[in-house]
C-alpha cells in the first residue's frame, strides 16, 4: 500500500551578525542572506530548494531585519501573496526557534534550516525529511561523515566531531517531529545562555555524557542515546550522503567554494 511522504513546514532562520559579518562585508551587502552566490542571493537559493521538495508544504522565514525580504523581488511577491510567512526573530538562533514554535506548534513536523545553506537541494531535503520521519524520534539532526566530505572537498573548512570510527559535521538541518521537541529547544536556549561560562555548560550537560564521550568514545548511535537522556527527548541522527550538505556560507572562503561547487553542478 502506498503511503504519501510526510510533509513538513520549513522554518528558515535569517538572523544577522550585523555589520561585522565577514560575508556581508566581503559582498558589500547589508545582510549575509543577501550575499550573491553566482548572482543569486543565498537566501533565495535556500527557499527555492525547499519549494522544489515535495516534502515541504510551506516555507516560513524568520528575521528582524527591516527590508531584508523586500530586497529579493521573488520573496517580496511570495510574502505579499501569502505563499511565504514571515515571523519575528529572537535574540539568538535558539530563542528564534523557541518563538517560532509558539506560532507553529500546530504544524509539526517542522524542518529548521538557515539562510546561509546556499548548497541545499531538494534531494537533500527529501532525504532528510524521509529519514527523520521514519526514525520514530521526537527530534532529528542532519550530520555528514567527514570521510564523504573530505574525499570530495579536501579543502573544506568544517568542524568535525569524532564519534566512534568516524567524524561528523552538522548540516544545519533539524527536524522537530513531535510536541516533546520543545524540551530540546529549551535545552538549546539554556546552552546558549551559558556558552561563555564553561562550568555552567558542563552543569547543563552533566558529567556522565562528557565522561562517556571522553573515555568510551561512543559511536553515533550511542552518542545520540546519551544526548537523548540529557535532554529528555528521543533524538536521532540522519546521516546525509551528500558531501555538500555541511558546507554553509559562513566565511568568504566558504562563498568561493560554494560558487565552485555550483559551477560544477552547471
Amino acid at each position: 500500500m502506498f503511503t504519501a511522504p510526510q510533509r513538513f513546514t520549513a522554518l528558515v532562520l535569517a538572523g544577522s551578525r550585523g555589520a561585522a559579518d565577514p560575508v556581508a562585508a566581503a559582498c558589500n551587502v547589508p545582510h549575509k542572506a543577501l550575499a550573491p552566490v553566482l548572482g543569486v542571493p543565498m537566501l533565495l537559493r535556500v527557499v527555492q530548494a525547499l519549494q522544489a521538495s515535495s516534502r515541504i508544504r510551506r516555507v516560513v522565514l524568520q528575521s528582524n531585519e527591516p527590508g531584508l525580504f523586500d530586497a529579493i523581488p521573488e520573496l517580496k511577491q511570495a510574502i505579499h501573496d501569502g505563499r511565504i510567512q514571515v515571523l519575528p526573530a529572537g535574540a539568538s538562533p535558539a530563542q528564534s526557534v523557541a518563538q517560532a514554535m509558539a506560532s507553529l506548534k500546530q504544524e509539526l513536523p517542522v524542518l529548521v534550516t538557515t539562510a546561509d545553506h546556499a548548497l541545499l537541494t531538494a534531494e537533500m531535503v527529501d532525504h532528510f525529511c524521509d529519514q527523520a520521519a521514519a526514525s520514530q524520534a521526537q527530534i532529528a539532526v542532519g550530520l555528514a561523515p567527514a570521510s564523504a566530505v573530505l574525499a570530495k572537498y579536501p579543502d573544506a573548512l568544517r568542524t568535525f566531531y569524532r564519534l566512534g570510527a568516524e567524524r561528523y559535521s552538522g548540516c544545519n538541518l533539524f527536524a522537530l517531529l513531535q510536541p516533546e521537541a520543545r524540551k530540546a529547544i529549551e535545552f538549546w536556549v539554556r546552552l546558549e545562555q551559558h556558552r561563555k561560562k564553561p562550568w555552567r555548560l558542563i552543569a547543563a550537560i552533566g558529567l556522565r555524557p562528557l565522561l562517556v564521550y571522553l573515555l568510551a568514545r561512543p559511536d553515533l548511535d550511542r552518542a545520540m542515546a546519551e544526548l537523548s537522556l540529557v535532554i529528555g527527548v528521543t533524538g536521532k541522527a540522519v546521516v546525509m550522503p551528500f558531501a555538500e550538505a555541511p558546507i554553509d556560507v559562513d566565511k568568504p572562503e566558504d562563498l568561493k567554494l560554494a560558487e565552485e561547487i555550483l559551477r560544477a553542478r552547471g
